[in-house]
């Protein structure tokens, strides 16, 4: 996962904080030479209700792509994106409530029902820390908003993103990870995290986290890296997992204020305000994998900082890039996985 030269690279190597010269997400669209470009594009975005959604969007819209953006509350959406997203004939809003498996069923079927194409799939959706409870569908909460939903959504959408990749513009499913993935592995025993005293809001959100990076991994190697397999000529479908960055944005809104304070200050006041991000500039990853003509028919990647994740540096602190050899890159966990996801949510587990 080496990448020693990123083109969206600022000057200075040393970040300075949400005002200094980190790409935005809107410029990785200019420096990709893609505005209006991307006319015959279908790209599918959730959580498009706030923080790095709207951005995302907001960017890809640039591109004169065809925006299919999710939320739970399609009004607090409108407003979020505003008059110019929000009545743009070529954006179409889907009601989509992650809580709930049966939502995740509706929200496919009507998008399909909508379009026969789709060439991006972005999971940008999420919740953080949050104390612990079910879904009604039976599943702790982080695993069953972050992972499960989003899983069957793609699962549901594979076949039209097959079906929609040409070489040269290979479909892409962009799931958004955060450096908590290393926090935890998957407790395939006890995914609920029920046993006494084994959940922790951080816990469980670290293991939502790390299933994230495993969903991208397993598309590629089914989706991606077996159509070659068979035929070189072959398009596939590829997943990048997406780390965007320290932003304060909605998805922590169920920290505490201390909690807050202390993720942010975890190492010291300066290295953390240079670390912080702009929600505008978190969302340049998310594009960057999504478009960026460096990743066409690439998967199985973790990507931060607008490319490729290094290793994490020993004596690692919270804020600190990178990922854990042997973890983020683990196939055996991740087809182990994808195998119960699917028995989790009810759907077959097509095996290439």
């Amino acid at each position: 996962m080496d990448d020693p030269e990123n083109p969206y690279a600022p000057a200075h190597r040393v970040p300075a904080g949400p005002n200094d010269n980190r790409p935005t997400a809107f410029q990785i669209i200019q420096h990709e030479c893609l505005i209006g470009k991307l006319s015959d594009a279908v790209i599918f975005i959730t959580g498009c209700s706030s923080g790095l959604g709207v951005e995302t969007a907001r960017a890809l819209s640039s591109t004169g792509a065809t925006l299919y953006l999710t939320a739970r509350d399609l009004n607090k959406a409108r407003k979020a994106l505003g008059p110019d997203l929000s009545n743009d004939p070529k954006v179409h809003l889907l009601t989509l409530d992650l809580d709930s498996l049966d939502s995740v069923r509706t929200c496919a079927k009507e998008f399909l029902s909508k379009s026969n194409k789709l060439n991006i799939l972005i999971t940008n959706a999420g919740i953080r820390h949050v104390p612990f409870s079910k879904t009604k569908d039976g599943f702790e909460r982080h695993f069953a908003v972050n992972h499960l939903a989003h899983f069957l959504l793609t699962h549901m959408l594979l076949p039209t993103l097959q079906q929609s990749s040409k070489l040269g513009f290979e479909s892409r499913v962009v799931a958004l990870s955060s450096t908590a993935h290393r926090n935890s592995p998957i407790e395939f025993s006890d995914l609920n995290l029920e046993r006494p005293g084994v959940y922790t809001k951080e816990k469980g959100y670290a293991q939502s986290k790390l299933a994230n990076v495993y969903m991208a991994s397993e598309i590629t190697r089914r989706y991606g890296l077996a159509a070659r397999t068979h035929d070189p000529r072959k398009p596939g479908v590829w997943g990048l997992a997406v780390h965007p960055g320290g932003i304060r944005s909605g998805l922590q809104k169920d920290s505490s204020a201390w909690e807050v304070v202390t993720w942010y200050y975890a190492r010291n006041l300066m290295k953390t305000l240079h670390y912080m991000k702009s929600t505008e500039q978190g969302a340049a990853t998310t594009v960057v994998a999504a478009v960026a003509k460096r990743f066409e028919a690439r998967g199985g990647l973790y990507l931060e900082d607008c490319g490729l994740a290094v290793p994490v540096r020993k004596g690692w602190g919270l804020i600190d890039p990178g990922y854990i050899p042997g973890r983020t890159d683990n196939e055996e966990d991740a087809r182990r996985l994808w195998s119960a996801s699917c028995r989790l949510v009810d759907v077959r587990d097509d095996e290439l």
